[in-house]
């Protein structure tokens, strides 16, 4: 597979994430840069749904309310995939930096 389609591949599940870590030998930047970045969504949607969960049960309804942090993670999972479709390595914002520090050995 080329560098733009495992870029893609990357941000299609995590199954999809582990097979472009994976597939990415010899290891090229762009497809790592989307790893990464995967990932970190991947991380920190997990790492606020448990919070969430705990919210629903005790306040019902402030749940709703935080139920939009997830709305916030969808966008920028679109805003990753579509750096992959144009193929570009472009951070998605607020956390992409951070992502790219704390996963660099990926």
């Amino acid at each position: 597979m080329d560098k733009k389609t495992l870029g893609i591949l990357s941000y299609i599940t995590i199954i999809g994430c582990i097979i472009a870590f994976v597939k990415n030998k010899p290891r090229d930047e762009h497809v790592s840069f989307h790893v990464r970045q995967s990932l970190g969504i991947i991380i920190l949607s997990f790492a606020l749904y448990i919070p969430y969960t705990i919210v629903a049960m005790v306040v019902p309804s402030i749940a709703m309310i935080f139920s939009l942090v997830f709305l916030v993670i969808l966008v920028l999972w679109i805003i990753g995939l579509m750096g992959a479709l144009n193929n570009q390595k472009k951070l998605i914002p607020v956390v992409g930096e951070k992502i790219q520090s704390i996963l660099k050995s990926i």
